[in-house]
């Protein structure tokens, strides 16, 4: 036998002290561990940007030491890691919220075509990582000036009328 039930329109309210519960059931303040895994992705911000010459990339790290930082290129990947001052205990009480980073880090982007990654220099200043990566020559954009055309050269004329040079 089947038994059929009608769900009831007044069965999914809640009734306040149950929501309270639900509230306080949950951790408002999750204490939260980073772990290298937290590092991936956004979690070491960066900022790329381009001009005519080089692409620069800019890596917020406060707190870490230039010394604890290494940049790889490899396959058209750059890859920022280093590893930051061990995780702190709480000698008394237990955190609440922690949120500063600790431990090791990586984080990795891919290069556009056309750098070169042996010339690229980097610095560090006030928490911020700057690597420079200049662009190829050969990327670089260039102008190229029109020169005027003389009554007495024939071959740009040959060249603007679509017709190839002559043989004789």
């Amino acid at each position: 036998m089947t038994i059929v039930r009608r769900p009831s329109s007044l069965g999914e309210f809640m009734t306040l002290r149950q929501a309270m519960d639900r509230i306080f059931d949950d951790d408002v303040f999750r204490p939260f561990r980073w772990t290298s895994s937290a590092f991936d992705g956004p979690s070491l911000p960066l900022d790329v940007t381009t001009t005519a010459d080089e692409l620069v990339v800019e890596a917020s790290l406060p707190g870490i030491k230039p010394e604890d930082v290494e940049i790889t290129v490899e396959n058209g990947t750059l890859t920022i890691s280093g590893k930051s001052s061990e995780e702190k205990k709480s000698e008394e009480g237990s955190y609440l919220v922690q949120e500063i980073r600790r431990g090791s880090f990586s984080r990795s982007v891919t290069l556009p075509n056309g750098l070169e990654p042996d010339r690229a220099s980097a610095t560090f200043e006030h928490g911020v990582l700057t690597l420079r990566i200049p662009k190829a020559e050969q990327l670089k954009p260039r102008q190229i000036k029109i020169s005027p055309v003389t009554e007495g050269s024939a071959r740009p004329a040959q060249v603007a009328a679509g017709s190839g040079p002559s043989k004789a």
